[in-house]
C-alpha cells in the first residue's frame, strides 16, 4: 500500500521522532537519516523534527523509506524542491550514498496503480523497478544527487525497462531417464493439465530424478505470470536466484525439515511468502513426502485448493499466491522395501504411522497416483532411446492450445460447472464413473478432479468428449491411490 511521509519542524529543543507504527528498522531510520543529510552538504534542523508515516494504523517495515524520510525533511526546510507526482524507496548509509532494497518490483506496481508517476530508487534497483509497467523508473546514488534533481540541478540514470525474455538455468531432460513410461505418462497428463501426483516406490527407482525433469515439459510463462512471481522472488529478496524476466516456471523443492512458516509463509511482523508461493505459477516437489510433518503437509489443504494462503499474524493478515503443480515422492514403508525384490522389515505399527503422515484430505487432492517399480537391467542399459521432453512438451502445449489455456495450468482449475461442460462424457463413460465412483467411495472432489484428469487425457489424444477409455486411465490413478 502506497505510505505518505510527512515532515513537520517546528521550534522546541531539537529531537527527531517518528511515529506511524513502524518497526525498529524505521526507528533506527534517525540514526542514518541524520548523518547522511550531514553528509551531503546539507543542515539537519536543529529543532524538534516529526516525522508521520501514514495511514498511522498501518503496520510499516524495513529499511526502504530512509530516502523518502530524508526527503521530506529536507523538503520541509527548502519549499523548492519539487515532489509533486513523486515517490521515493531507498535505504541511506551513513556517507548519503544509496542503498538497495527488498520487494522493489512488487512496490513499484502498487506505486503505478495509485496514479504515480515517477520513482526514484538506488541505482541498483533501478532496473527492477523498471520492469513495472506505467511508472518513470530514475536511479540515483546519493542523497546529494536526489536533492539537485528535485532542485532542476541535475538529473538522475533512468531506469531501462529490459523485457527480453532471460533464460533459465538448464533443465534436466526427460530422455535421462530410462523406463519407468507409467510415471512418465502421468507426469505427460499432468503437465497438460495442472494435476497433482504422488510417486511412490523403493529407493533408487528414478522418481526424484523424474521429478526434476518435470519443469522441462512446462511451457513458458506468459508475461504477466511472469513478472508475478518475480514480484514474490523480489518480496524475498532472491531475484539473484531466478531473473526477473525469465519465462520459464519455478521449481521448488524445499527439504522436509523445513518448518510451517518456511512452507507456507510467516515470521516475524509482516508474514513472508513460503515456499509454496515461491512455486507460484510453477511446481513444488515435496521429495520424501511422507517424511514431512503431518501438520506440515495438513497447512497444504487451502492452498491446494484456493491456489492462495492467507498467513495471519498479530500485526496483519497476508495473502499471496499460491497456484503451483504438487509432486510428491514417497518409499512405500520406511524402509523403503514393501512390495519390492527386497524384504521389508518394517513393523505394522511403524508401516501405520509412516502411511498416515498423508491424511485423507490431502490424498483427495491428489489426482494422479503412479508407482515407480525398480528398473531391471535390460530396462537400464538395453531399452530403446527414450523419448527428449522437447517432444512431450509439443503434446502438452498441443492440449493447453486444444482448451484454449496456454496461459494457465489447464484443467485442473477448472470449476465444477466448467468442468462438466468441457467433460462433455459420453453415456458409456458416464456409467464407468458412476459404478467406479461407489467402488471407489468417491468424494465429491474426487468424482470431479477423475473427470478433470479425463479430460486432460482426451485433449492430449484429441478427443472432443471423453470417452470410456480416458476415463478408465484416469480412475486407474485413483485405484493405485486406494490401493
Amino acid at each position: 500500500m502506497p505510505v505518505t511521509v510527512e515532515a513537520d519542524i517546528a521550534n522546541g529543543l531539537p529531537g527527531f521522532t517518528i511515529v506511524g507504527l513502524t518497526d525498529r528498522a524505521i526507528q533506527e531510520a534517525r540514526e542514518r537519516v541524520k548523518p547522511a543529510i550531514r553528509n551531503a552538504g546539507f543542515k539537519f534542523p536543529p529543532r524538534r523534527v516529526t516525522v508521520n508515516l501514514a495511514p498511522a494504523e498501518l503496520p510499516k517495515e524495513g529499511t526502504g523509506f530512509d530516502l523518502a524520510i530524508a526527503t521530506a525533511i529536507l523538503r520541509a526546510e527548502d519549499p523548492s524542491l519539487r515532489l509533486e507526482g513523486l515517490a521515493f524507496l531507498g535505504e541511506l548509509a551513513l556517507d548519503a550514498s544509496l542503498r538497495p532494497v527488498t520487494g522493489v518490483l512488487p512496490m513499484a506496481r502498487c506505486l503505478a496503480a495509485a496514479g504515480i508517476r515517477r520513482l526514484v530508487v538506488p541505482v541498483e534497483n533501478a532496473s527492477e523497478a523498471a520492469l513495472a509497467e506505467g511508472i518513470e523508473v530514475l536511479g540515483a546514488a546519493t542523497l546529494r544527487s536526489c536533492v539537485e534533481y528535485l532542485r532542476g540541478e541535475g538529473s538522475l540514470i533512468p531506469g531501462v525497462r529490459d523485457a527480453t525474455p532471460a533464460g533459465g538455468g538448464p533443465e534436466p531432460d526427460m530422455a535421462a531417464v530410462r523406463g519407468q513410461g507409467q510415471a512418465k505418462r502421468a507426469l505427460e497428463i499432468a503437465a497438460a493439465g495442472g494435476h497433482n501426483v504422488l510417486m511412490t516406490g523403493p529407493p533408487g527407482a528414478g522418481k526424484t530424478m523424474l521429478a526434476r525433469t518435470f519443469p522441462s515439459l512446462l511451457p513458458d510463462l506468459a508475461s504477466d505470470a511472469a513478472l508475478e512471481v518475480a514480484a514474490i522472488y523480489s518480496l524475498r529478496g532472491t531475484l539473484r536466484e531466478r531473473p526477473p524476466t525469465t519465462l520459464r516456471p519455478p521449481f521448488r523443492a524445499p527439504h522436509h525439515s523445513i518448518s510451517r512458516a518456511g512452507l507456507v509463509g510467516g515470521g516475524t511482523g509482516l508474514a513472508q511468502p513460503g515456499e509454496i508461493s515461491l512455486a507460484h505459477q510453477g511446481v513444488l516437489f515435496l521429495d520424501e513426502l511422507c517424511e514431512f510433518s503431518r501438520q506440515h503437509l495438513e497447512a497444504l489443504r487451502q492452498p491446494l485448493e484456493e491456489h492462495s494462503v492467507t498467513v495471519a499474524r498479530a500485526r496483519a493478515a497476508v495473502t499471496y499466491p499460491a497456484d503451483f503443480i504438487l509432486i510428491g515422492a514417497s518409499n512405500p514403508c520406511p524402509c523403503g522395501h514393501l512390495g519390492d525384490a527386497q524384504e521389508c522389515r518394517c513393523e505394522p505399527r511403524q508401516l501405520s504411522a509412516y502411511n498416515n503422515k498423508i491424511s485423507g484430505p490431502i490424498k483427495d487432492r491428489i489426482d494422479l497416483v503412479v508407482s515407480v517399480p525398480r528398473q531391471e537391467y535390460r530396462d537400464i542399459f538395453e531399452g530403446a532411446d527414450e523419448e527428449p521432453s522437447a517432444v512431450v512438451r509439443g503434446r502438452v502445449e498441443a492440449a493447453r492450445n486444444r482448451r484454449g489455456e496456454s496461459a494457465g495450468h489447464g484443467n485442473a482449475g477448472l470449476t465444477g460447472r466448467e468442468t462438466l461442460a468441457a467433460a462433455r462424457a459420453t453415456p458409456p463413460a458416464r456409467r464407468l464413473l458412476a459404478l467406479s465412483g461407489e467402488r471407489l467411495h468417491l468424494s465429491a472432489r474426487g468424482f470431479f478432479r477423475v473427470l478433470r484428469v479425463a479430460r486432460t487425457i482426451a485433449d492430449l489424444a484429441g478427443e472432443d468428449r471423453v470417452g470410456e477409455d480416458a476415463l478408465a486411465e484416469a480412475l486407474h490413478y485413483r485405484i493405485e491411490m486406494a490401493g
